[in-house]
């Protein structure tokens, strides 16, 4: 009777180890930032303005082939305007954008995304909650992205009175209706990996 209740005990406990302790396969792969972009599209009353920061790091982690993670670094002093041609106000904006009244790139040269929980829902696709930080400030972001083979897309809206950026802000200046630039922009992140 002593053996039959060790045996059950040490098969019960070495039984509950082995489901217990599965370890998760994850694998971190880096993001070809020669390959990848990110673009951004501001709005204002009178229409809008786009351009493209450069990717300067990333990598998205992964459990086989179910996206787990990621993180984003990218550049803000490359900030471009892709929507003016030169000497028709594209380096005035760049210089603005790059000054302290916006991204303030020259203490603030990059900003991150870290995500902080990802849930499949879709096939390929996955909603993400995580901490963005733009100008030393973090604040957290919900975003969609897809993942096809090596290839992800995420979009996003971001707020950008969340990180001391309330220039032409109708919400903090008395902005004349038709000068005003709204709160958010988006961002659209094609990756390769």
């Amino acid at each position: 009777m002593k053996k039959t209740i060790l045996s059950l005990v040490l098969a019960t406990v070495f039984g509950f180890n082995a489901t217990a302790t599965e370890p998760i396969n994850e694998e971190k792969k880096e993001v070809n930032t020669e390959t990848s972009s990110v673009a951004w599209k501001g709005y204002k009353f009178a229409g809008s303005h786009n351009g493209t920061i450069a990717l300067q790091s990333g990598t998205l982690m992964f459990d086989g082939d179910k996206l787990t993670g990621g993180e984003f670094v990218v550049d803000m002093t490359s900030i471009t305007v892709t929507d003016l041609e030169a000497g028709k106000g594209k380096e005035k904006l760049e210089g603005h954008l790059n000054a302290d009244d916006f991204f303030g790139t020259a203490n603030h040269a990059t900003s991150k995304i870290v995500f902080t929980e990802v849930k499949a829902s879709g096939k390929n696709s996955y909603a993400v909650n995580g901490d963005l930080t733009i100008k030393g400030i973090s604040k957290p972001v919900t975003f969609d992205i897809s993942v096809y083979g090596s290839k992800a897309t995420a979009t996003l809206k971001v707020d950008r009175t969340n990180y001391d950026i309330h220039y032409g802000s109708t919400n903090f200046t008395d902005t004349l209706k038709d000068k005003a630039i709204y709160d958010e922009f988006d961002l659209v992140i094609d990756l390769e990996f």
